[in-house]
């Protein structure tokens, strides 16, 4: 496994993120811990999940899964353990947001259900538009002197997000983006993979594989679409260009699946795409990915088949 340092920090995480979003609602707990016990052996150490995981509303249904299996393997040390705040935990008004109150009520929650007296990675999960940055901040920085919170990080922020977080921050600021990002999603290419460039974080796609389209959805058990209503319009959405991009995955030899994270490990600024595994053997096909390299001319094929926006403003000014 190759590890890099997320965004500018010392912080060496593993070029694969365990996303844990399935744990509970769609994959068992013993199934989640052998996911987990598979990706660390794997050398995968970098774990993301988020206090609503699960989809019980203020339960961390999914934490509650991480913490029990870091409790009994011992192996809390081994992680880089990533969690997010922002969404409703409960029915009150003061139950969701940024808000210092809100923050600090849910650190505390996270720490329990995860069974643990720190969070690596402390993520906004989403920009809060009525809370100042200031008290974002002063919230942040009094969890990381207090040794709750070691990196703060955001996701699904805009590009001036990032850069009006950055510019308020008082001490290292945000570490790194998470953000929708693939081949056949490419508008972060726009405004925001390049701010959390220009700022030095990490950048962490999800839903690397389009909810299912790049991961071969034409040939699975024979059948041309999919039971999810999001994922068979986005194939209806994309249904010539997949075609191409399955027969040019034949081409190359590869999986679908793998070509597709393969190609965002070879954008430059991504440090590590989080792939969600509902089982062992899904999270064995990801690994295959990092065997794979892509050379220019496959690269720009990809290109042809899923064109970029191209670099802003140019993209939408003339």
């Amino acid at each position: 496994m190759e590890h890099t340092h997320l965004g500018r920090t010392g912080l060496r995480v593993s070029r694969l993120v365990l996303g844990t979003m399935n744990f509970g609602p769609d994959t068992s707990e013993e199934d989640s811990h052998a996911i987990m016990d598979s990706a660390l052996a794997h050398g995968i150490n970098f774990f993301d999940t988020a206090n609503i995981y699960g989809w019980r509303t203020g339960e961390g249904w999914t934490e509650r899964i991480v913490g029990r299996w870091l409790e009994k393997s011992g192996r809390r040390d081994d992680v880089v353990l990533a969690t997010k705040v922002y969404e409703p935990m409960g029915d009150g008004p003061n139950d969701r947001g940024l808000s210092a109150r809100h923050i600090r009520q849910q650190v505390e929650g996270s720490l329990r259900r995860l069974r643990t007296d720190h969070i690596d990675l402390y993520q906004a999960h989403h920009v809060d538009r009525h809370t100042p940055w200031e008290e974002f901040w002063q919230a942040m920085d009094t969890l990381v002197a207090q040794g709750k919170v070691l990196y703060v990080g955001s996701s699904n922020f805009a590009g001036w997000h990032i850069a009006q977080a950055s510019a308020a921050a008082t001490g290292l600021g945000l570490v790194s983006e998470q953000h929708l990002y693939n081949l056949a999603e490419r508008t972060a290419e726009l405004e925001v993979l390049p701010a959390a460039r220009a700022h030095g974080l990490g950048f962490i796609p999800w839903s690397p594989l389009h909810g299912g389209v790049l991961a071969g959805i034409l040939r699975k058990s024979g059948r041309r679409g999919s039971g999810s209503e999001i994922t068979a319009k986005r194939l209806a959405d994309n249904r010539e260009r997949v075609e191409a991009y399955e027969a040019f995955c034949d081409e190359l030899g590869h999986h679908p699946a793998t070509v597709g994270l393969a190609w965002l490990l070879h954008q430059e600024g991504v440090t590590g795409p989080i792939v969600g595994p509902r089982t062992v053997a899904h999270l064995e096909q990801s690994l295959t990915a990092l065997d794979v390299h892509l050379g220019e001319s496959e690269l720009a094929r990809l290109d042809e088949i899923f064109p970029g926006p191209g670099p802003a403003p140019e993209a939408y000014a003339w």
